[in-house]
């Protein structure tokens, strides 16, 4: 049996268990963002910052993937929001079967919104589908402005770009009109947002567009 194969087989049976997370998920009005990155983005600092402009207009839970260690649920929960770690043990991304598992540790009953904040990864997660409405890719200044030409499927299969940390952008070599223009060359129907979660530029934007597409959902 050929290495093309199997993953074929693999992909179909997680997108056949993505296809029942999304019945699930319609079935309660969820609303769900697939968050995916590099390491050291910035996923959970942006997380935190649109959970706190969030809070008390819609009703938010998370599911938390990381190789090892808790420690970014625990940033989460601070929030009073509903949260659920997956731990990895070493793989490079969540499939949908563990995001079902996790589903079963946590009520979606109420639920407007729910974000899964994938494992730091820009390879292995554009492939595998967890049952979301859609991936959001968020790509720090650090990073560069060539990142979307270096790592085209997974922009190709979001649906958002969010460009993190450009109060940094003074002292770096990254052109942001460079950074969205490549990613726009990659997949021109993504919708972009540029924020800072030191300056708190842009989140209102972002978390604003959130309120809308959740409210839609529910409705």
């Amino acid at each position: 049996m050929s290495v093309v194969t199997v993953e074929r087989k693999v992909l179909e049976k997680n997108d056949e268990l993505a296809q029942l997370n999304r019945e699930l998920f319609k079935k309660h009005g969820t609303f769900v963002i697939n968050l995916v990155s590099s390491p050291g983005s910035g996923k959970t600092s942006l997380l935190e910052k649109t959970l706190e402009h969030l809070n008390g207009r819609v009703k938010v839970a998370v599911i938390e993937g990381d190789v090892q260690t808790d420690l970014d649920a625990q940033r989460v929960a601070k929030f009073d929001v509903p949260v659920v770690q997956i731990v990895t043990n070493g793989g490079c991304h969540l499939d949908a079967r563990l995001v079902q598992d996790a589903l079963g540790k946590m009520e979606l009953g109420g639920i407007n919104l729910l974000v899964i904040e994938n494992v730091g990864n820009l390879v292995c997660p554009a492939g595998y589908d967890l049952g979301e409405a859609m991936k959001v890719v968020i790509a720090s200044t650090t990073e560069g402005d060539d990142k979307p030409l270096k790592y085209p499927a997974m922009f190709r299969n979001a649906s958002v770009l969010v460009i993190n940390k450009i109060d940094l952008v003074p002292y770096l070599s990254c052109n942001l009109a460079e950074l969205r223009a490549n990613a726009l060359r990659i997949n021109p129907n993504l919708a972009v947002f540029e924020t800072s979660c030191t300056t708190g530029s842009g989140v209102r934007e972002w978390s604003e567009w959130l309120i809308t597409e959740a409210g839609t959902t529910s409705r």
